[in-house]
């Protein structure tokens, strides 16, 4: 599930994007996880959140430079609070 045109393209709007989830602000259940990941038929990034099982429950584009410099930020958390 990931709309084409909303699309992550700085490092802030990604640490916003996980602030929402960590405070459950989309309404999704059962998120364990969050990822960056490649669509495997066209190789575009985008930010993964995850269930128990790993399965997508919902995904955001991310731009290239996201996608290589939000890693860590993706791996740690966000740090500052919104």
């Amino acid at each position: 599930m990931i709309n084409d045109n909303d699309v992550i393209d700085t490092l802030d709007e990604l640490e916003a994007f996980l602030f929402l989830i960590d405070n459950g602000g989309l309404g999704l259940k059962n998120v364990t996880g969050v990822a960056l990941a490649t669509n495997n038929t066209n190789g575009r990034p985008f930010v993964a959140v995850l269930d128990d099982q790993h399965k997508l429950l919902l995904g955001r584009w991310v731009t290239q430079d996201v996608f290589e410099n939000g890693k860590d930020l993706v791996r740690r958390g966000p740090k500052k609070s919104h």
